[in-house]
């Protein structure tokens, strides 16, 4: 057992992951709740808990590879972690917890993770805070900042409180995005394949991302896709405007699964 959040550890595609399994008798599908690229378990604080009790569905959390108390990371990030994340990693991880067709709750990069996932196997529905499909620059002008204040302002030391090694999963996360072969990512080509239904949460004031992320998902996308978009809103809407979020969040699951 994990020491935090009575969270367990399950070994995926050779790593230890910590996973917290929330209402286990709840209905279905399981919603699978994919954290920011900073992110962790506890780090979506009460969201996943207030959406499983709302929505009475099961409940999945987990914390990626170097990552919460998951096992550190062994080395730089690849380029292609999104990819390896969706297609490597969470398949069996759901098949390992008896998830199929679920409902992914992504954040930031785990937004991005499944809307990868979702191209090559089957989901219910997506729900999308804040997604990246591309390298925008005005999300890379964020993360050069916090690299250069990390040490400065603490931010390593505050995030050892949610991470076992913070200043592995800080660099991990800044220097792939930073990284000269990653300018080009770009995962437009494969939202044609998404056809679930699709919400999009976008924070206007969001400093990692534009509307232009979210504009191209309703665009390219197959299936029916709501979006809302939330002023006095960062990169975080579960955090920054967490009662709209989870309203939107709740009434988009029970329309999904009302027409199922």
């Amino acid at each position: 057992m994990s020491e935090h959040q009575g969270a367990a550890l399950l070994e995926v595609a050779g790593r230890q992951l910590e996973y917290v399994i929330k209402k286990n008798d709840g209905a279905e599908p399981a919603l699978v709740f994919l954290h920011e690229g900073l992110g962790s378990i506890e780090l979506w604080r009460s969201f996943p808990d207030d959406v499983v009790a709302a929505t009475g569905h099961r409940g999945v959390v987990y914390s990626r590879s170097g990552h919460g108390w998951s096992e550190p990371p062994r080395g730089p990030r690849p380029v292609d972690f999104f990819e390896r994340e969706a297609l490597e990693v969470l398949p069996p991880l759901l098949q390992r917890l008896g998830v199929s067709k679920p409902i992914l709750v992504g954040h930031s990069d785990g937004a991005s993770i499944a809307l990868v996932h979702a191209a090559y196997h089957p989901v219910a529905a997506l729900v999308l805070l804040a997604p990246h499909v591309f390298v925008e620059e005005y999300g890379l002008a964020k993360i050069r900042e916090m690299g250069r204040e990390a040490q400065r302002n603490e931010l390593i030391a505050k995030l050892g409180k949610y991470h076992r090694d913070p200043a592995a999963t800080f660099y991990a996360w800044h220097d792939v995005w930073l990284h000269p072969d990653f300018q080009d990512w770009n995962i437009e080509a494969l939202l044609e394949r998404v056809d679930c239904p699709v919400l999009t949460i976008q924070g206007l004031d969001d400093d990692y991302g534009t509307i232009a992320h979210i504009d191209v998902i309703e665009a390219r996308t197959s299936g029916p896709v709501e979006r809302v978009e939330l002023e006095n809103c960062g990169h975080s809407p579960h955090l920054s405007q967490p009662e709209e979020t989870r309203r939107a969040t709740v009434e988009f699951i029970r329309r999904v699964c009302a027409t199922d």
